[in-house]
């Protein structure tokens, strides 16, 4: 099969153009002939432009690639080497959505031919890939894994907004239905990866140490999270804590925050979902959600508090929100939790204004109902910064001045500002 690719005999097929999906497909236009495959008209319009949706990859990253982009599935036909990369979501119940990969797999099996590959960069719990992707590969296909077709797993490491850890110097994990196939795929990945590949002995293997990835960050920061509202209580700034412990040579100094995105403040919910399933209640992954995802409500309301600590009828009160992308420097909204700061302020009336440099405005009103404005409007009771974008982080407290009342707070999540504002009201977690 790499003998095939290389030479450029079959094509390969990567499905879906995201942040993990277009990276991969452009890296791997530079030595195969690659089809990139998209279900959205308006992304594909963009990439045939060489612009890319997400922001991340300048005009540059498309020349000299050896790549189309389509939606049109009968030109999957031409290749013989699949990558599946779509979202794997959760819903509104906090369940794995696996309708995008199922999709995305039922496109596959209506090319798959005897001798291809299909390779899931997905996040999904452990054991996905074999009890939910290769029966419908099969039934849909007629073909039998191992016998006629090969089946592997490669997760994403992609991390938007990070241009020290990219595709090709992060370790690759490679796994694969048997030792065959999983030299072939390695041999592919250790193309485009020169940090090389890990070759992990089993597909689930592969899912399982995905999921541990995201899930060990989200238990630690749930836990400063946690330690965060202890020290507020005790009148303990947090960030002045993580400094003095982080003397310590095995400390590890993990921050509070906002745990939103399609990675840490998801993953974690597939892996309670297979829990359940083995009728185990994992009690440390759901206790870190649960006060991952409170922490928006939490901010909220220590807003609130102090709103009215200095007098202020909350039906007067007007807030400025900075930042609803998910984290810091991207255009990815994604499960933001800025959304449920939003959703809790207005609970109590109060006046609520939303900005950020980086994401799309309607992309956010269609996901959050939330108007963004191009700029800050007037005087407010109270600015949040919310995300640490770089414009956000070069502020001083005269810019801060400009934007608020006399009386007026500056809550500040990430501490970013601890040091900068002096006599402004002031409080991070």
């Amino acid at each position: 099969m790499y003998n095939q690719l290389i030479s450029k005999k079959i094509k390969m097929a990567v499905i879906g153009l995201g942040y993990v999906g277009l990276p991969l497909a452009l890296e791997f236009a530079k030595h195969f002939s690659v089809i990139g495959y998209d279900i959205s008209q308006r992304n594909l319009k963009l990439l045939q432009n060489n612009i890319d949706p997400s922001n991340e990859l300048g005009e540059e990253s498309f020349k000299n690639r050896d790549i189309i982009f389509t939606s049109n599935s009968e030109e999957l036909r031409e290749a013989g080497f699949f990558i599946i990369a779509v979202p794997t979501p959760i819903d509104k119940y906090n369940k794995p959505d696996l309708r995008p990969l199922l999709s995305a797999t039922l496109t596959v099996s209506n090319v798959l031919s005897p001798g291809d590959y299909v390779i899931y960069e997905s996040t999904v719990y452990p054991g996905c890939t074999y009890e939910e992707c290769v029966p419908l590969l099969e039934r849909v296909s007629g073909l039998r894994m191992r016998r006629d077709f090969k089946v592997g797993y490669s997760p994403e490491r992609i991390n938007p907004g990070d241009a020290e850890h990219s595709l090709q110097n992060t370790i690759k994990i490679v796994s694969a239905c048997d030792e065959e196939s999983l030299d072939v795929t390695a041999k592919v990945y250790e193309s485009v990866v020169t940090a090389g590949v890990h070759k992990a002995p089993d597909i689930r293997v592969a899912e399982a140490a995905k999921i541990i990835e995201n899930t060990q960050r989200d238990v630690n920061i749930a836990l400063m999270n946690e330690l965060s509202i202890l020290f507020n209580r005790m009148g303990i700034n947090t960030f002045d804590v993580i400094k003095a412990a982080a003397t310590k040579w095995n400390f590890v100094p993990y921050t509070p925050g906002l745990v939103g995105g399609h990675c840490i403040g998801v993953d974690p919910y597939y892996m309670v979902h297979k829990a359940n399933e083995l009728k185990y209640h994992p009690q440390m992954i759901a206790s870190g959600r649960f006060v991952n995802d409170s922490m928006g409500g939490y901010i909220a309301k220590q807003t609130v508090k102090k709103l009215l600590s200095n007098d202020l009828p909350l039906l007067r009160a007007k807030v400025l929100i900075m930042g609803v992308t998910y984290k810091e420097n991207v255009s990815d909204i994604r499960n933001s939790k800025v959304a449920d700061i939003v959703k809790e302020l207005q609970s109590f009336r109060v006046a609520v204004d939303v900005v950020d440099p980086k994401a799309d405005p309607h992309a956010v009103e269609e996901e959050y109902q939330i108007k963004l404005l191009s700029q800050p409007a007037g005087k407010y009771h109270a600015v949040i910064v919310a995300v640490a974008h770089r414009e956000y982080v070069q502020m001083t407290e005269n810019d801060f001045k400009q934007l608020l009342d006399p009386k007026g707070l500056v809550v500040d999540i990430r501490g970013v500002f601890k040091e900068t504002i002096k006599e402004l009201r002031y409080w991070s977690l």
